[in-house]
C-alpha cells in the first residue's frame, strides 16, 4: 500500500509574519484524487475515492511566524449528498532520526506539569486526554530531541495542540527509519457528522524547533503568545484573591477589612472568589443562578466594590459559567439545560455540580445575560473564570466551541474586562484559552515548594505574565507544609504575582515584608513579563532560573534550593544568557525577608551588597551563591555596566 503524497509548488510571504505553502498535487492509493490549485492563503484539494464514497474538500493552512513558530490547521467540507462521520483529522510532522528522546508532562490536582522523559523507541507512543478539558495530567507540550537535551543544549522539536477539549498526541517510529510527531482533536464515536455542505475546522497545531535546547523553544513560543491580540497590554496588577482567606464565609465587614489590608500592602487588584451567590454557603448549591446573595450582601456588592475602587484597586469577581448545581433555580426551571448524552440519565456529579449545556442557545444566553448584568451593575474589571470538573456526557467538541463563543461575546461587549482561566487549578492551560484570556491559574496549590516546579515547567510554553503566582499562608492549605516567608515571597515573584492569605491575621512584620515585596514586584515586572527566560542545566540544587532583557543589559535570577545540598562547600552556579563581552553588577534583591542559610556560613559577596564580574565569568564560570537551607531562594538583579569589550579579563 502506497502512502498519499503531497507536493508543494510555491512558498510565498503574504504577510511579514506569515508564510503560505501552496499544495498543488495530492495522489492517493488509487490515483483517483482530483486536485485543484489553491488561492493565495491555503492549500486546497478535492479528495474522492470510488464513485460511491463521500467526496470531501480539504484545505490545509500553514503559517510560519516571525518568531519561527509554525502553526497548521485543516478545514474539511463534505461535498457529497450523504452525511459523513469524521473520526479524526490530524496534523503530522516529520522528526529527524537524531530525535531520540521525548519529554512531556503529567500530574494530578495541585501537582500539575510533572515532567516525564523516555527514549523514542520503535512503535507508537500515544497520549490521550478524555476530560473535556486538558486535565491535570495533560501532556501539555510534547518535545522530541537529541539525546540528553536540556534547557541550554541540544536540538529539540515541540508540538502543542491549541484546544481546550479532548486531544490525542503521539510519536511514531517505524523500522523504516521514519519518525513522526502528530496531534489531533479527539472525538467520541458519532460526535462529529457533517451534512452536505457542512465543514469542520481543526484547532491550530503549534510547532517549533530550536538548536539551543528548551530555552530556545520557550523564546519562540513566548514571542508568539506575546503577539496575540488578547495578550495583556498593561502592567500586570498585583492581585489578591480571597479564596484561602475566607472560603465560603462571606462576611461584608471581614471582607472590607481584608480589602483595606490589601490596599495597605500595595495590592492593585482585589478578587472576590466563590461564595457570593444566593445560597452559596458551600459547594453543593447555587451554581448557574449568578445573583448576589441578599443575606451576605444586603446592599449588593456595591459597598465592597466601592471600597475597593476608592482605594485605587481594581475589583474582580469569580464565576463558573459552564457549571450548574441541581440545587439552583436554573436547574429546577430548565433541567434540559444540563449536559448529558441523549436519552441517558444524568452523569455522575463532580464536586456536587454538573455541566451546563452551553451549546443550547437559551442556556448560553442565560449565562451571558446574567454575567452581563453583573458587569453592568458593578465596576468589575476582571473575571476569574473557573471550571471545576471534567465533562462526562454530551459533545466535548460542541461544549468547547460554545464556551469560546461565550467568552468572545463577553470580551466583545466588555473589552475592558480581563479574564483568568482556572480549571480546578491548571487543568485547562492551552493556546485556545490564551487566544481569549489574559491570565491562567497554573495550580490550586500555593505551596511554594510544589509551585516552583509547576511554574518552571508551565513557563516552558506560556510567558510569565500570564501565570498567576500567589504568596500563601504557612502552613500551606493544600499540602500542610510550613515554609519560610522569604521563600514564599521570592517564589511568588516568578509570574503574575499575587496574594492568597488572610492579611487581617498577619503580624506587623509580615505586613512590612509584604509592602517591600510589593514594591519589588512593581520594579521588576516590566522585565519579568517581557524578557527571555533562561534556565541553568545544573539540575542539582540550587536551581537557576532567570529572565534577561533582549539587549542582555538587565536580568533577574532566582537561585532556588528545594532539597538538602549534596556538597558541603559553597555552591557555584552559572548565570546564562548574558553578553560575554559585558560587565555586570550583581546585587541581591530585597524581597522583604532574608533567606536562611546553614549555621556557620561565612559571609560572602552577597553580605556586602554587590559584586562586579564579566559576562564570561557569570555565564561560563559562575559565582558563589549562599548555601541555602532546603526550601529557600534568593533573587539577584544583574545589570550591565557597559558594552565595551573586556577580553582578557576574568
Amino acid at each position: 500500500m502506497r502512502r498519499p503524497a503531497l507536493r508543494t509548488e510555491s512558498i510565498e510571504h503574504v504577510q511579514p509574519d506569515r508564510v503560505v505553502i501552496t499544495l498543488v498535487d495530492y495522489r492517493s492509493e488509487n490515483e483517483s484524487t482530483v486536485v485543484q490549485e489553491s488561492g493565495a492563503s491555503t492549500g486546497e484539494c478535492d479528495l474522492a475515492g470510488s464513485p460511491d464514497a463521500a467526496a470531501l474538500r480539504l484545505i490545509i493552512e500553514f503559517e510560519l511566524s516571525s518568531s519561527a513558530v509554525l502553526r497548521s490547521r485543516s478545514r474539511i467540507t463534505n461535498t457529497a449528498t450523504q452525511p459523513f462521520e469524521l473520526t479524526t483529522l490530524a496534523t503530522t510532522l516529520p522528526l529527524p532520526p537524531i530525535a531520540r528522546e521525548r519529554l512531556d508532562f503529567s500530574g494530578i490536582w495541585a501537582a500539575e506539569r510533572a515532567p516525564q522523559r523516555s527514549a523514542i523507541d520503535y512503535g507508537t507512543w500515544l497520549r490521550e486526554s478524555r476530560h473535556g478539558r486538558g486535565g491535570h495530567d495533560d501532556s501539555y507540550l510534547t518535545v522530541a530531541g537529541t539525546p540528553d537535551f536540556g534547557f541550554r543544549a541540544g536540538e529539540v522539536w515541540a508540538m502543542h495542540l491549541g484546544t481546550s477539549g479532548d486531544t490525542r498526541i503521539w510519536i511514531d517510529r517505524t523500522a523504516l527509519g521514519i519518525t513522526t510527531l502528530g496531534a489531533a482533536e479527539l472525538f467520541a464515536p458519532g460526535e462529529l457528522r457533517l451534512s452536505t455542505g457542512e465543514s469542520h475546522e481543526t484547532p491550530w497545531v503549534y510547532a517549533a524547533w530550536s538548536d539551543a535546547g528548551l530555552d530556545g523553544l520557550s523564546d519562540r513560543f513566548h514571542s508568539w503568545f506575546r503577539g496575540l491580540p488578547a495578550h495583556p497590554s498593561t502592567p500586570r496588577p498585583l492581585t489578591l484573591n480571597t479564596w484561602e482567606a475566607v472560603y465560603f464565609d462571606h462576611n461584608g465587614e471581614q471582607l472590607a477589612a481584608l480589602a483595606d489590608a490589601a490596599a495597605d500592602v500595595g495590592v492593585e487588584r482585589f478578587v472576590l472568589d466563590d461564595g457570593w451567590m444566593t445560597g452559596r454557603t458551600d459547594d453543593k448549591r447555587a451554581l448557574g443562578d449568578w445573583t448576589v446573595d441578599a443575606t451576605s450582601w444586603p446592599d449588593g456588592l456595591a459597598p465592597l466594590v466601592d471600597r475597593v475602587t476608592a482605594s485605587g484597586m481594581q475589583f474582580g469577581l469569580w464565576v463558573e459559567p459552564e457549571m450548574v448545581s441541581l440545587d439552583s433555580e436554573v436547574a429546577r426551571e430548565h433541567p434540559e439545560w444540563i449536559l448529558r448524552d441523549d436519552d441517558r440519565p444524568l452523569p455522575k456529579s463532580w464536586r456536587n455540580q454538573f455541566v451546563l449545556d452551553l451549546d443550547n442557545p437559551a442556556a448560553r444566553e442565560h449565562v451571558r445575560d446574567a454575567i452581563s448584568a453583573l458587569l453592568d451593575d458593578y465596576a468589575i474589571s476582571y473575571l476569574k473564570w473557573d471550571m471545576n470538573r471534567d465533562l462526562l456526557g454530551g459533545s466535548v467538541h460542541r461544549h468547547v466551541a460554545a464556551t469560546y463563543r461565550l467568552m468572545d461575546e463577553l470580551r466583545e461587549r466588555y473589552p475592558h474586562v480581563e479574564i483568568e482561566s482556572c480549571a480546578s487549578g491548571g487543568a485547562r492551560v492551552d493556546a485556545g484559552m490564551l487566544e481569549r484570556v489574559q491570565r491562567v491559574w497554573p495550580s490550586d496549590t500555593n505551596d511554594a515548594h510544589d509551585r516552583f516546579s509547576i511554574m518552571r515547567w508551565t513557563n516552558l510554553l506560556v510567558p510569565f505574565e500570564y501565570l498567576g503566582s500567589h504568596v500563601g499562608s504557612s502552613p500551606a492549605h493544600t499540602s500542610g507544609r510550613s515554609l519560610s516567608l522569604s521563600f514564599r515571597l521570592a517564589s511568588a515573584l516568578m509570574g503574575h504575582s499575587g496574594i492568597e492569605w488572610d492579611l487581617t491575621t498577619t503580624s506587623d512584620a509580615e505586613r512590612d515584608a509584604l509592602r517591600t515585596w510589593a514594591g519589588t514586584y512593581r520594579s521588576l515586572r516590566g522585565l519579568i513579563h517581557s524578557g527571555r527566560v533562561v534556565r541553568g542545566d545544573d539540575y542539582a540544587d540550587p536551581i537557576v532560573t532567570g529572565v534577561v532583557d533582549r539587549e542582555a543589559t538587565d536580568a533577574v535570577f532566582w537561585i532556588t534550593c528545594l532539597a538538602t545540598p549534596r556538597d558541603s562547600v559553597r555552591p557555584t552556579r552559572r548565570l546564562p544568557g548574558l553578553d560575554p563581552k559585558g560587565s555586570y553588577r550583581v546585587s541581591p534583591v530585597d524581597v522583604g525577608a532574608r533567606a536562611a542559610t546553614y549555621p556557620g556560613t561565612a559571609p560572602g559577596w552577597w553580605a556586602d551588597g554587590e559584586i562586579t564580574l564579566t559576562g564570561t565569568v557569570l555565564s561560563s564560570v559562575g559565582i558563589d551563591v549562599p548555601p541555602l537551607r532546603p526550601d529557600e531562594a534568593i533573587v539577584l538583579r544583574v545589570t550591565a555596566l557597559g558594552s565595551a569589550s573586556l577580553s582578557g579579563e576574568l
